[in-house]
């Protein structure tokens, strides 16, 4: 690739694309990549502020920009994405399902550590939908070293940067709804259609609705009468604060649940429970939802579920993740996708 004055340029072949902005009109390639320019283009192009242009010659030592995205994109797609064509040296990545969006940091940093190379996604862990754009990449200049894209092949190793965990179907999901006072009558239930909803969301519903009251006992049972059904997640409404007669915690430890958090750094949501049961070769989630689910926008349970649902099995030090911003779950103020639901 060489540099020429346009008005030298008419016969060679452009190499990079040439972008026309005309505001509230238009915006992008005005000349692709690969014309040939004439003598009519010169004025185009100097009217586009190109008084100098880049034509091809060989150069076996450098690639250009649309082969270089190719070599990101290759590095960072993975299954259930699909790819644009290269444009302006910028190749972009979709969902084709809906899932949860992940990425690999150390090795993502470590790309986007070096010199000239441009990787950008959504946030770590945010739930999409099939179509929503996933991520762009390319590098700054026009051509680049092949030696430096062999460094970005080094660092990026030899799996996809990049992975969309798709929701399982058809999950079996059981409720277990607390409190002496609702099994009594006394008052109405009105946490379980609000789990009702947010399960509606991801196409599920409740399958199987238990009452019980503070015993502990009593609560055990109800929730191996679920795990004996094969539910495939069982939440636990009511009873989750630290008062002596909330003990729902206890009678999901009891029933032989793997406690990996009670309690998360999020507001609200704080007296969040999460264990797992083994029965066989599956490990079947345990939720303890305070009662925040029930009233606030979006708690620890909105950040927790499409994880849950995809079939991750999460660690005490991933939710412990969610203490940076963990505060900012109702905010107002701006838009930021803290669990990919916008306010």
């Amino acid at each position: 690739m060489k540099e020429i004055r346009t008005q030298d340029a008419v016969g060679q072949v452009l190499c990079h694309d040439v972008t026309q902005i005309i505001r509230g009109a238009v915006k992008g390639p005005r000349f692709r990549k690969g014309h040939i320019i004439r003598e009519e283009d010169v004025p185009v192009l100097l009217s586009l502020g190109k008084d100098h242009v880049f034509v091809w010659e060989n150069d076996d030592t450098v690639l250009h920009e649309d082969e270089a995205a190719e070599i990101l994109r290759q590095l960072c797609q993975n299954e259930y994405m699909t790819a644009s064509a290269p444009k302006e040296g910028k190749i972009e990545l979709t969902a084709t399902v809906d899932g949860v969006f992940q990425v690999d940091a150390s090795r993502f940093d470590a790309v986007n550590a070096l010199d000239d190379i441009t990787i950008a996604t959504l946030p770590q862990n945010m739930p999409v939908k099939a179509g929503q754009k996933l991520a762009g990449m390319r590098v700054i200049p026009l051509v680049i070293k092949k030696d430096k894209m062999a460094q970005v092949r080094q660092a990026a190793g030899d799996t996809p940067l990049l992975r969309l965990r798709p929701y399982r179907r058809n999950i079996k999901t059981g409720v277990v709804t607390t409190g002496t006072e609702v099994f009594q009558g006394r008052i109405a239930d009105t946490f379980t259609p609000v789990l009702a909803e947010k399960l509606r969301a991801f196409g599920l519903s409740i399958t199987e609705h238990r009452l019980s009251d503070d015993n502990v006992e009593h609560t055990r049972r109800q929730i191996d009468e679920l795990l004996a059904l094969g539910m495939d997640m069982v939440l636990c409404t009511g009873g989750m604060s630290v008062d002596p007669d909330d003990r729902t915690p206890a009678a999901i430890k009891a029933a032989g649940a793997d406690i990996i958090t009670y309690g998360a750094p999020t507001l609200p949501g704080a007296m969040f429970l999460l264990g797992y049961v083994s029965r066989g070769d599956k490990e079947i989630p345990i939720m303890g939802l305070p009662g925040c689910v029930m009233y606030a926008g979006r708690t620890i349970f909105d950040l927790i579920l499409p994880r849950v649902l995809t079939g991750e099995k999460l660690t005490r030090q991933e939710i412990r993740h969610f203490g940076i911003g963990g505060l900012c779950m109702n905010c107002e103020v701006c838009h930021y996708p803290v669990c990919g639901f916008h306010h």
